[in-house]
């Protein structure tokens, strides 16, 4: 479905990303987990074709118009209302007003929002407009759908909710995934999870967020990704420190 080869990225003489390699099979759930400024958001944005790589490839299976997106922002116009929102994706791929109407209110349902369809994003929780946004995304049916932190502002209940609702969507629709997150605990619902390498996750589907905490494997694979990833800060701060040390 997807595969990365050796990109590297800059942003002026900086280098952000340097050979960054990964892939994404069909139906798979790959997270990518890495500190803040590690390049994992970049890397989505040239997935996406909005940044162009220095060096490398990006093979794509389906086209880009096959790909959803959902940021942390639900990026949902505040003159439109639930409905409208999730139906200007439909109507932008040629479906007629009442199609993509019917279509949007099917979807919004599905989300748990019926009887929200003509309200107003300043009308709707944090919850519910990023409720809208997910049916937004999965209403133009992605084969491939790249996440990044799309939970991270939400409070521990609901974005355990959402988080659910999710996944029984992409295991039902079969979708691709590539999630960018910073939340280990959430990392390890995907069946692949990336810090330098991949860690094979051995717990079976569909996976329930609560009860996959008490299976025996998630102990210490989540142990594995936590001195992985506080290495990986660890050798990022030394790198930052050491020519302030030898300036002093």
């Amino acid at each position: 479905m997807l595969r990365v080869s050796k990109v590297t990225l800059s942003y002026g003489a900086e280098p952000v990303l340097e050979g960054a390699s990964l892939k994404v099979e069909t139906g798979q759930f790959t997270s990518l987990v890495g500190p803040s400024g590690s390049g994992k958001s970049s890397l989505l944005r040239v997935v996406m074709g909005l940044q162009r790589p220095k060096a490398g490839l990006i093979d794509l299976a389906a086209g880009l118009g096959q790909v959803g997106i959902l940021f942390q922002d639900d990026a949902l116009l505040p003159w439109r209302t639930a409905r409208e929102n999730v139906a200007l994706g439909l109507r932008a791929r040629g479906a007629s007003k009442p199609e993509a109407g019917r279509e949007a209110v099917s979807w919004l349902w599905r989300m748990g929002l019926a009887g929200f369809e003509e309200r107003y994003p300043r009308e709707l929780s944090g919850g519910q407009r990023k409720r809208v946004a997910i049916a937004q995304v999965l209403a133009l049916r992605p084969s491939l759908l790249l996440m990044d932190e799309p939970f991270a502002s939400l409070d521990a209940i609901v974005r355990h909710r959402l988080t659910q609702d999710l996944l029984r969507w992409v295991e039902h629709e079969k979708l691709s995934v590539l999630l960018v997150t910073h939340d280990l605990e959430e990392a390890s619902q995907g069946p692949r999870a990336s810090v330098r390498e991949c860690y094979h996750v051995p717990i079976p589907r569909p996976r329930d967020l609560v009860q996959a905490r008490a299976h025996p494997a998630f102990g210490p694979l989540l142990g594995r990704l936590w001195q992985d990833l506080s290495e990986e800060v660890g050798e990022l701060h030394a790198a930052t420190i050491q020519p302030l040390r030898r300036e002093a």
